[in-house]
C-alpha cells in the first residue's frame, strides 16, 4: 500500500538516509521515495500508515500528514 506524508525538517541527504533507514528498520521490504524540495516521502509497505509516521517521527521529524 502506498502512502504519501508530509515531512518537515528534512534538509539535506543525511535527513533523507535518516528517515530512509527509519522506515526501512520497520519494514525492510518497503520502497522509498523522498522528495526534499516539496517535503514529501512516499513510502510503498504493508505496515500501517500510523506505524510509519511514528518511525519518521522518532527520528526527529514532523509529520503533518
Amino acid at each position: 500500500m502506498k502512502q504519501i506524508f508530509t515531512v518537515e525538517g528534512m534538509s539535506c541527504g543525511h535527513c533523507e538516509k535518516a528517515v530512509t533507514q527509519a522506515l526501512l528498520n520497520l519494514d525492510a521490504q518497503a520502497k522509498v521515495v523522498i522528495d526534499r524540495s516539496q517535503n514529501k516521502v512516499e513510502v510503498e509497505s504493508e505496515q500501517p500508515r500510523e506505524a510509519l509516521a511514528q518511525a519518521i517521527v522518532e527520528e526527529g521529524y514532523r509529520v503533518q500528514s
